[in-house]
């Protein structure tokens, strides 16, 4: 653990980056903002990871982001990756089963994950940066910002000493009780669901059959998930019925009973933990205020539904961190923060709300409703095309932006994310497209480049991309797999300028200049991130 790497070096320290909370979130911002070479300091109250497994699953566009600071295959390793969702009725029954459908980010769409496991392999990770100091067992009291930075209150909670530290910028990542987000005194509506869940995580002693699939058991007598996670692990999720004793249920004997019912005997689990915990919807008023930023849980939170929450946080740091990075190091103006929370409210209130429409249908509790359910999700599920759609798992929205940090006028391609499929880059070698693009802002384009002074005026780099066969060469890739070439017709461009997260921020069709840089728009001569 790295907690007592700060010492007494803390007061009045000056840091570019401040990051509140060292779950998920934060941790991930601390390594992207590490591999940018920014001075940054984490707090965290507790002294060891949390040890429950909350979340269970993530996708291929999260791990997109930990391949940027080269932990993907690590993390890889103790996941678990292709495996089929299943809803059943009351009988055991499937009614759908659905296969995640590659979203084109270079990574399996679906994986489940141990999360203590997976949050240890990211603390490794940013425990590589000298310029990242983690303060464990410290909780920020107090903030308070003037026209320079942010002046942090921070109490040692080992033994009650009090630090003072300064950063140019803050990103409050400490959950949905956040303590910062309170001082700001900015609201956190929604609502709280009434019922009430018991999570119950377990080690495997032996298997059993389908033990590897995602099972949503949609009884209306009592709703449940079945959930395989990695490392020998496997979680279940029963609601609180009416009636129901909450903390009896949380008893070993009441967890061997109501796992019974799916033929899991005492001999095939080691209850480690049961918790009771409640769905919320809740979205913070503003994302921002001044040099803090919510992110995170502390920004929103939904139910568990799809296997976004964590998810949408990692989003959060990813889509703040490199823009933090630009603003710091004087290549964009401090206006292009408030596009933070213009890209990234919309899509987590939608990602929320198919959450929602997923539970709806898990946990319906009306047995005549059921049968319908049941019966009518069978039928369609035989229509060509519209079974299909519905086996693909499509209930995640696509990596997009409508507003925000893009040029106008906009094209069919702005605001989106591009694939990432294995290229060759002009040494030869075969890598992820992200590998090659770097971080940075750059040109790409197919055939002959159209000149363009704005941009090259600028140092923005230009990458071509050649077809399937060709010979690599230097400034090109080899689009080794088929994918950039269609994708690039199939929006009608020829150029897209990409931001340093892979996203379009402005595209041109064949022969047309490309809208002009954002205002303020510097960049440095070399990439920021390492």
């Amino acid at each position: 653990m790295s907690g007592t790497r700060a010492g007494a070096e803390t007061e009045d320290s000056a840091y570019d980056v401040a990051v509140i909370g060292y779950g998920p979130t934060g941790v991930t911002a601390a390594n992207l903002l590490g591999a940018m070479g920014l001075r940054v300091v984490v707090l965290e109250r507790d002294a060891e990871i949390y040890t429950r497994a909350r979340a269970i699953s993530t996708d291929e566009e999260i791990v997109r982001i930990w391949q940027r600071i080269g932990l993907a295959e690590r993390l890889k390793r103790d996941m678990l990756t292709e495996r089929p969702v299943e809803f059943v009725d009351a009988g055991g029954r499937t009614f759908l089963s659905a296969v995640p459908t590659p979203r084109g980010h270079g990574h399996p769409p679906q994986m489940f994950i141990y999360q203590p496991a997976l949050e240890q392999v990211l603390r490794d990770g940013a425990d590589r940066y000298p310029n990242v100091k983690i303060l464990l067992r410290h909780e920020c009291l107090r903030l308070r910002q003037d026209a320079d930075g942010v002046e942090l209150t921070v109490v040692g909670t080992a033994d009650d000493s009090v630090h003072r530290l300064r950063a140019s910028y803050v990103i409050a990542a400490d959950g949905g009780s956040s303590l910062t987000r309170a001082q700001l005194n900015i609201g956190y509506e929604g609502r709280t669901y009434e019922d009430r869940w018991v999570v119950i995580d377990t080690k495997m002693l032996k298997p059993w059959p389908d033990h590897d699939k995602l099972r949503f058991h949609c009884d209306p007598a009592r709703p449940a998930v079945d959930c395989p996670t990695p490392l020998g692990h496997h979680r279940w999720e029963f609601p609180i019925l009416p009636g129901d004793d909450e903390k009896q249920l949380t008893t070993e004997e009441a967890v061997y009973r109501l796992v019974s019912r799916y033929g899991i005997s005492r001999d095939s689990i080691e209850v480690q933990r049961a918790t009771v915990y409640s769905h919320h919807v809740r979205f913070a008023t503003r994302f921002r205020m001044g040099r803090v930023f919510l992110a995170g849980d502390a920004a929103h939170a939904m139910p568990p539904w799809i296997g976004q929450g964590m998810a949408a946080g990692v989003r959060d740091a990813a889509n703040l961190c490199w823009k933090l990075d630009a603003v710091l190091r004087g290549e964009l103006p401090e206006t292009v923060l408030d596009s933070y929370e213009a890209e990234r409210k919309p899509h987590v209130k939608e990602v929320t709300k198919r959450a929602v429409f997923v539970g709806r249908i898990i946990t319906e509790r009306r047995l005549p409703v059921a049968r319908v359910r049941n019966g009518a999700v069978r039928v369609l599920d035989r229509i060509p095309g519209l079974g299909d759609r519905m086996q693909d798992s499509k209930w995640i929205p696509e990596a997009r932006y409508d507003a925000g940090l893009q040029a106008r006028p906009r094209t069919r391609a702005t605001g989106h994310q591009i694939p990432q499929p294995w290229v060759t880059g002009p040494d030869g070698e075969r890598v992820r497209l992200d590998d090659v693009l770097g971080g940075r802002w750059l040109l790409l384009h197919r055939g002959l480049p159209t000149t363009q002074p704005a941009w090259e005026r600028l140092g923005v780099e230009s990458l071509a991309v050649l077809p399937v066969g060709w010979r690599p060469a230097e400034g090109a890739v080899v689009d080794s797999e088929g994918v950039l070439l269609p994708w690039l017709a199939g929006h009608r461009v020829t150029t897209v300028v990409l931001r340093p997260d892979a996203y379009v921020y402005a595209a041109a069709p064949a022969g047309a200049q490309l809208p002009s840089p954002p205002t303020g728009f510097a960049p440095a001569s070399q990439p920021a991130t390492q």
